[in-house]
């Protein structure tokens, strides 16, 4: 990876998000292109396209669960993958990547939770051990969660004990326990019975209208989309194709490539 020049940004408008030439591939499967993409702090952005066109990718990028080929990501302003050491930016050690990506938080599509530990418990292991919070604190905090998302009757209920919504809803309070600034929403409905998803759409609507964080969501749900973001990413083969407020995105698409794509996906 080359070593691109520190960038700098006054505080009032430095991106919670910011990604500059980002590439990544695996093999001849190039998955982004010197992707530009930056998020406002508070800002909800919904991305969308086709599936392999590397939505989740950058969202894994933002998480370090894939480490770009090249470019540069900053959360709040400060580098992701890289340090900076006299005057040049280096790549960072795994003691200030996992200092950066505490500002992070990620739901994925399929929960992830432990299946041994109740909801509660599953909710306040990262902040007691990654964070070195009380453990009483950080249950009391669980609870709390588990009430900001209907579950307060759960708290004591295994995985194995809930449903595929309830499920989700518990894996969304877990991601809010370490207070993230920036929270990624990777398809958090796609696996989940009809029925079932507008308890967690609800959920992520009262996190949205919270305005306090900056909220980044691949998703399939374009009523949802229109309702929730900001600002609709259309993304095809690796790169932005066209971006802009929801209504226009969705109702008036400049490219034919995104008309086909909302033509496909709104049939079903």
């Amino acid at each position: 990876m080359s070593a691109p020049e520190p960038t700098t940004g006054d505080t009032g408008t430095t991106p919670a998000v910011r990604m500059r030439g980002i590439d990544k591939a695996w093999g001849d499967n190039v998955v982004l292109r010197d992707l530009d993409l930056d998020v406002a702090p508070g800002e909800r952005v919904v991305i969308i396209g086709p599936s392999g066109s590397g939505k989740t990718t950058i969202l894994r990028v933002a998480m370090t669960l894939e480490r770009p080929d090249d470019g540069t990501v900053e959360i709040n302003g400060r580098h992701l993958y890289h340090e900076e050491k006299n005057g040049k930016l280096k790549p960072a050690s795994e003691k200030h990547i996992r200092s950066v990506r505490s500002d992070v938080g990620m739901v994925f599509q399929h929960f992830n939770l432990f299946p041994h530990m109740s909801a509660v418990e599953n909710i306040a292991l990262a902040p007691v051990k990654v964070q070195g919070r009380d453990p009483e604190q950080a249950r009391q905090q669980a609870l709390e969660l588990l009430e900001m998302v209907g579950l307060e009757k759960h708290a004591n209920h295994t995985p194995g004990q809930l449903s595929g919504g309830q499920k989700q809803r518990v894996a969304i309070a877990r991601s809010l326990a370490t207070d993230p600034k920036v929270m990624l929403f990777d398809e958090v409905t796609s696996a989940l019975d009809p029925e079932l998803v507008g308890d967690v759409l609800e959920v992520l609507r009262d996190i949205a209208e919270d305005g306090k964080t900056t909220m980044m969501l691949v998703t399939h749900e374009m009523g949802f989309a229109r309702e929730v973001a900001d600002r609709l990413v259309m993304f095809d083969h690796g790169r932005v194709l066209e971006e802009g407020p929801p209504a226009q995105v969705l109702s008036d698409p400049k490219e034919q490539r995104t008309k086909d794509f909302l033509r496909a996906v709104l049939a079903h």
